[in-house]
């Protein structure tokens, strides 16, 4: 399949609401949240007011014209915080296009981007039976922290 990635422009962060609500991990037999969970403060620390600090920053993948994937980071207080240096990381590909490979391009990308804008590493939180996991490994993070649910995985860029 064709891709393009890009840098997100200006006009298009709304977009990043739609895929924050993709991003939702949902467990097999599991009935999806309302889309209104995006709205809660544990979920908007990641798109609100986005674009306004200077470690905000969005690449997307587009197919024809449309776009089908965003990966974004911002230093925020969610669920993957490590530091306050470090960037956290969210990534969502439309259903459709997943298990393409574009996922692991948008990631690939991104961290290459923090890295040469001078971040030493990335932080993400991620449940741990969601397939992603292995994505995240790929690419090179690591299990930096766990609980019951979830890992604290980190991708160092040095």
């Amino acid at each position: 399949m064709d891709y393009t990635i890009r840098t997100m422009k200006r006009d298009e962060y709304p977009l990043l609401n739609d895929f924050l609500y993709e991003a939702i991990y949902i467990p097999e037999g599991t009935d999806p949240p309302l889309k209104s969970i995006i709205k809660s403060p544990e979920m908007q620390v990641y798109t609100y007011d986005f674009g306004n600090s200077k470690h905000d920053k969005a690449l997307v993948a587009e197919v024809e014209e449309k776009i089908i994937g965003a990966v974004w980071v911002r230093i925020m207080k969610d669920y993957g915080h490590i530091d306050d240096e470090s960037p956290s990381l969210a990534i969502s590909v439309y259903k459709e296009y997943r298990g393409l490979g574009i996922g692991t391009a948008l990631l690939k990308e991104m961290l290459l981007l923090l890295k040469a804008e001078g971040y030493s590493k990335a932080s993400l939180s991620v449940q741990k039976e969601n397939y992603a996991v292995k994505m995240y490994e790929k690419v090179g993070f690591i299990v930096f922290e766990e609980n019951e649910e979830e890992y604290i995985m980190v991708a160092y860029l040095s």
